[in-house]
């Protein structure tokens, strides 16, 4: 199963920011839309990723606050992207060796969509739910050999 595969079933709603909107701003739209990541775009180019990591990385150096920086000071400036075309154990891999929940899926410099790890785990689990019940079909109408 590739990305692109996900991605239909997904869809492709986006939340995005630059870099310079303030880090408070970003957490309410994350909260609001209970969302995990916002990319970080600027010039139609990615240059980054927010998440609840950075977030709460921006609270615990603040003091437990969010404080007044902006997005550029906390982002993640190279994350780790994925493809259309990339398979979805590779992404699995990928995001388990970096610790990543979110990833940019990109089509050269086009942003396609973002890929959660949920969103990996429920892939996963669906194509192995439809592979179990085409082998429990095939069990069950199993050919009985009359023949012997």
């Amino acid at each position: 199963m590739k990305v692109s595969e996900i991605l239909k079933v997904k869809g492709n709603i986006l939340y995005t920011v630059t870099p310079e909107t303030p880090l408070i701003e970003a957490v309410n739209t994350m909260a609001e839309k209970d969302i995990g990541s916002l990319v970080v775009m600027e010039f139609g180019t990615l240059v980054g990723m927010l998440t609840f990591r950075e977030v709460m990385n921006a609270i615990h150096q603040n003091g437990g606050a969010v404080g007044s920086n902006t997005v550029r000071k906390h982002m993640d400036d190279s994350p780790i992207t994925v493809t259309p075309d990339t398979e979805v154990n590779e992404v699995r891999r990928i995001m388990l060796e970096r610790h990543a929940r979110y990833v940019p899926i990109m089509d050269a410099r086009t942003l396609l969509g973002v890929m959660s790890f949920y969103d990996v785990a429920k892939a996963v689990l669906d194509a192995q739910g439809f592979e179990n019940k085409m082998l429990k079909a095939y069990i069950r109408d199993w050919p009985s050999n009359a023949d012997e």
